[in-house]
């Protein structure tokens, strides 16, 4: 590995990948032993100008790597005794998280992302910064806990947030200000910050942000939620940070962290699906060809990022992307497989399965899960039921996890290498399950486990049934809705008088207004989710709750209401002198009314929470 070996091998990889990719720019830096061995830009920061990417001038948003300031400044005060890993998080709060199934949260828990919050959205970016105060962010959002803390990695930006407003209270200094005194400074991190809103020097040699190089830019993205992602700087100030952390906290003459601090920091493996990589104190696990490394991924709306320790090499890699891109955009993640391939080859001791064991292992597998790092309690548990991962078999033996993608977009094949382990078809990410009772419960991947599984769900959730019933509901209700109006002409072009009487006649005009209004709150759930799809939309709902709410309302009217009519409808057509049409029309209606309020209890939508 050397500067010339490194630089030829990133101009042969990298320009072809953002051209694949519309990605504008990008920033690539490369330390080994304390050195910086190359930094490089690619592509431009501005489009409309062309102003090519300066590795020390120009900023990016690192995302979620921004999560690794935050860390490192808890671990500064654990080391000086001000934090324990393992207190209650409450210890150090102005408002209080309540317990569940009788655990506290722990700071140990946030770094490992297992203090089973649920996922939240709302407030944590707003382009207006009508009130940017951490502290109030957290006291107002504070999301609901929906596991145990310590059994289950979801990943958790208001965790992360958590930790930095911890290490605000504690340091009586505002978490931007704290990083930048005592992290940015002493590693010489000029060109980067935490400030909301961005400091105009900062914002001076910001890189643009696209969708893809072909759109025009968007606005600069201001995260409320600042630990979790607000970071801004330049390749170059990264790359000091990388070596801190390579040489057990120091930089030069400065040490952020004492060796006995960041050793503890980049080994307290918590491995919660083995032997799939875990997550060390806040750097996910990621070793690859027998090397061990440590890192994080990072993404805004617009910038995508990577850092990667290889820990026993002394060597760190950071990549950064001003674009979302199309065709899967650029994947970091294939980035540093090729880098690590190159560079650091090692050879695969893959074990043997023997083909009836691994076709009762793959139907024990196959089914479908949901993401536990979701929503729970609002409307947008939609989402996690139209969502759910379907685990399939091929013809071939081998099982198809779709959630990680090849570049290509293409789905992975894994193969079993070991009893419920699977290893990518040419690749190296594994896929494995968790087995209790002879059941498979859990499944995820090397590049996901440490911070997001995937948990089998129940029958009475299981989105193969579920979609298809309340489908087939639905259009038995839209027909009914439709066929009204329909009917009623027909019979006044004709002049036929209306047949039924008595509770017939209330009970079949009951039973189509509950259709119409079913009807209707179906547009609404749809209106609503094209809202969200649409670019901003979700940012428009976290400023205004009545379209929820209005939602919320229909379904409850339409579906519930539309029930107990379906069921005074289906009682007044058995016990009325009916024709068979009407009988079997009747028990239809009702049970497709089961099937809409099903799917809208499942989903969220009866919640009336505007909270997500």
């Amino acid at each position: 590995m050397t500067a010339d070996d490194v630089n030829a091998w990133l101009d042969g990889y990298m320009p072809a990948a953002l051209a694949r990719g519309e990605v504008a720019g990008a920033v690539v830096v490369v330390v080994k032993d304390g050195q910086i061995l190359t930094e490089r830009g690619f592509g431009v920061s501005d489009v409309a100008t062309g102003a090519p990417v300066d590795p020390k001038r120009t900023a990016f948003r690192p995302g979620s790597v921004s999560k690794l300031f935050a860390w490192t400044a808890v671990m500064q005060l654990v080391e000086q005794g001000k934090l324990n890993l393992d207190a209650d998080v409450n210890t150090y709060l102005d408002y209080r998280i309540p317990p569940r199934g009788g655990k506290p949260i722990t700071l140990r828990n946030l770094m490992t992302h297992t203090p089973g919050f649920e996922e939240i959205v709302k407030g944590m970016e707003d382009p207006k910064l009508r009130n940017p105060s951490l502290g109030a962010f957290m006291r107002h959002r504070s999301p609901a806990r929906v596991f145990d803390a310590g059994t289950t990695p979801a990943y958790s930006n208001y965790g992360a947030s958590l930790a930095g407003y911890i290490v605000e209270r504690v340091s009586h200094e505002p978490f931007d200000v704290y990083v930048q005194n005592h992290i940015f400074k002493p590693l010489d991190m000029q060109n980067s910050s935490f400030s909301l809103p961005m400091q105009k020097r900062i914002l001076d040699l910001m890189s643009k942000g696209y969708p893809d190089a072909t759109k025009p830019a968007k606005p600069f993205e201001n995260i409320v939620a600042t630990p979790a992602g607000n970071m801004a700087g330049t390749g170059d100030d990264m790359a000091h940070f990388m070596i801190a952390h390579l040489q057990d906290g120091k930089f030069g003459n400065t040490q952020i962290l004492k060796p006995e601090t960041a050793q503890q920091m980049h080994n307290s493996l918590t491995q919660l699906m083995p032997p799939l990589h875990g997550f060390e104190l806040g750097f996910m696990a990621n070793d690859i060809n027998g090397h061990k490394v440590i890192g994080h991924g990072g993404d805004t709306g617009l910038f995508h990022s990577g850092l990667w320790l290889f820990m026993g090499d002394n060597v760190g890699l950071f990549v950064s992307v001003n674009s979302s891109g199309v065709n899967h955009g650029f994947s970091r993640g294939q980035l540093f497989e090729a880098f690590a391939d190159r560079y650091f080859p090692g050879v695969q001791n893959e074990g043997k399965v023997d083909a009836k064991t691994a076709a009762e292992h793959a139907k024990l597998v196959s089914g479908n899960y949901y993401g536990v790092r979701g929503f729970f309690t609002n409307f947008l548990s939609l989402a996690g039921l139209m969502g759910q991962v379907t685990v399939t078999t091929d013809p071939d033996g081998t099982v198809i996890f779709p959630v990680i993608p090849r570049a290509s977009g293409e789905p992975i094949h894994y193969r079993e290498i070991a009893p419920f382990v699977w290893r990518a078809v040419g690749g190296h990410e594994r896929f494995g399950a968790v087995v209790k009772d002879g059941k498979v419960v859990r499944v995820s991947s090397d590049s996901l486990a440490g911070f997001m599984v995937f948990n089998r769900v129940a029958w009475w959730q299981d989105a193969s049934w579920i979609l298809p019933f309340s489908g087939a509901g639905a259009l038995i209700v839209i027909l009914t809705a439709l066929g009204w109006p329909v009917i009623a002409l027909v019979r006044r072009r004709y002049g036929a008088k209306f047949p039924l009487t008595g509770k017939r006649a209330k009970a079949y005009r009951l039973v189509r207004s509950g259709a119409v209004v079913a009807l209707m709150a179906i547009g609404a759930i749809a209106a609503l989710f094209a809202s969200i799809s649409a670019d901003g939309g979700l940012q428009a709902l976290t400023e205004n709750d009545w379209p929820i709410l209005v939602v919320s309302g229909l379904v409850l009217l339409g579906f519930g209401g539309g029930l107990l009519a379906a069921f005074y409808n289906l009682y007044a057509v058995l016990n009325e002198k009916s024709g068979w049409f009407a009988k079997l029309w009747g028990g239809l209606l009702a049970l497709s009314f089961v099937a809409l309020l099903w799917f809208a209890q499942l989903g969220g939508l009866l919640t009336f929470s505007t909270d997500f």
